[in-house]
């Protein structure tokens, strides 16, 4: 859409949130031809990533693990169709996108069925401070922190510690907390979803075992695993955690202002964007999240608000890593060290 053929694009821009959407819906058709390249574009390097890895095991493990952390870079880009899948945009076919959606969650460790309600969940609560706890990164407010116990406090910043965070965090969430439907226990299409993708990842890694042993697996499929769950981990956290984010009360949050101001621009050169897929451009997806992730950068061509909003840089995200504690009276996320300063 080019800005000339646009008059709307020449008008003054809205302010309120909610404007955004009738405007937006305007990007929302997918082009099933450029769908079908996107994954063609990123499923075909991540297979020849590894037969090459499999292939240099004959050679040198080292060779092989770093091809495998490349091959983890392409299984992020993945993850991010299939997250486009989940949100019924990739396609406009939902079946389209549920199966294809479900295959790449075998790939990706993630019970398809049960990360798009998780999701879902996410986007409906977000910057909800009544509504935490599912599909989110565990943000405690100052004034709940002040009033844990001792072993509550240590518990929380053993949490939100770098290395538990996007150490061992990772490996838990995928590994092992995906295996199970948590959140959705009492609903049986989540455990078939759960337990559909376990059966197939076990035939999957019994494959590889019979044709390889465990050098596949331990030095392919774990290092390229940890590697896109890792970086899918940090995106995650600064998509949602900076020093201006926007958290509400139940009562006073609403939906599109959350959006907005809550969901960060992550301004990425352009072949890290490429690699992830535009999920940077967190919040206009989240202002209208059925866009496909190709047209995001459309939506920021056409219109100068979003593409200066709530931009945050590679060095501005490192940053946010130390932020952990929402202070209801400044609005804004502080570190441990701030909070204590200024509440003692």
């Amino acid at each position: 859409m080019d800005r000339q053929s646009d008059p709307s694009a020449e008008q003054s821009e809205p302010r309120d949130p909610r404007d955004w959407v009738k405007l937006l819906s305007r990007y929302r058709d997918p082009n099933w031809q450029q769908s079908w390249f996107e994954v063609a574009a990123t499923a075909l390097p991540y297979i020849a990533l590894w037969a090459l890895a499999w292939w240099a095991l004959d050679i040198s493990y080292w060779v092989s693990f770093v091809l495998a952390l490349v091959a983890g870079v392409f299984l992020v880009r993945l993850f991010t169709i299939q997250h486009d899948c989940g949100h019924g945009s990739f396609f406009s076919n939902r079946h389209a996108n549920d199966w294809l959606g479900r295959v790449l969650g075998v790939l990706t460790l993630t019970p398809y069925d049960v990360w798009r309600r998780t999701h879902s969940i996410h986007h409906s609560s977000a910057g909800n401070l009544g509504r935490r706890g599912i599909g989110d990164i565990h943000t405690m407010t100052v004034a709940e922190y002040q009033a844990e116990s001792w072993f509550g406090r240590l518990s929380y910043r053993l949490y939100r510690h770098p290395v538990v965070l996007f150490g061992f965090g990772p490996s838990y969430l995928f590994f092992l907390q995906n295996r199970l439907p948590l959140g959705l226990m009492n609903m049986g299409k989540y455990w078939i979803s759960a337990m559909l993708t376990n059966l197939a990842l076990i035939v999957a890694l019994a494959v590889m075992y019979w044709a390889g042993g465990w050098a596949p697996i331990l030095i392919i499929f774990v290092p390229s695993t940890l590697m896109a769950a890792t970086a899918g981990m940090w995106l995650f956290y600064v998509q949602h955690q900076f020093e201006n984010a926007h958290w509400d009360a139940d009562e006073d949050w609403q939906l599109h202002d959350a959006a907005l101001h809550g969901s960060s621009y992550y301004v990425l050169p352009s072949v890290l964007q490429w690699l992830s897929a535009n999920i940077g451009i967190h919040h206009v997806h989240h202002l209208y999240s059925r866009i496909p992730f190709y047209r995001l950068p459309e939506v920021l061509r056409d219109h100068a608000e979003l593409a200066s909003s709530n931009r945050m840089t590679i060095r501005e995200s490192f940053a946010s890593a130390r932020l952990h504690l929402w202070d209801e009276k400044t609005r804004r996320l502080l570190s441990f060290r701030q909070a204590r300063a200024i509440y003692g």
